[in-house]
């Protein structure tokens, strides 16, 4: 199994709207990208102050599992349309569970 991390903060310019469209794409992937075996994302808690302010935590069964979804079509034109816009920084990192 891989694990999929990302931390993400916004631009301080974004709305909510653009912060729920995120969201809403998000829920879509696992319907869309099979390999996803388990896929959960939030917002921080805001229990400490200069943490990220958003999740994604993705777990597949293999690196090639990973890429597809890495490269799906759903996933780029997500980024593409609502992440991108709105990111200001991000962190990534994969593991073997």
């Amino acid at each position: 199994m891989l694990r999929h991390v990302v931390l993400m903060r916004w631009k301080p310019e974004t709305s909510d709207a653009q912060k729920q469209a995120v969201r809403e794409g998000l829920a879509a992937l696992p319907a869309a990208i099979p390999e996803i075996r388990s896929y959960q994302f939030g917002d921080d808690a805001a229990i400490v102050n200069g943490n990220f302010e958003f999740a994604i935590v993705a777990d597949f069964e293999n690196e090639p599992d990973f890429q597809t979804y890495a490269t799906h079509d759903a996933h780029q034109k997500l980024i593409a349309e609502h992440i991108r816009p709105i990111l200001q920084d991000r962190a990534a990192v994969q593991y073997a569970l």
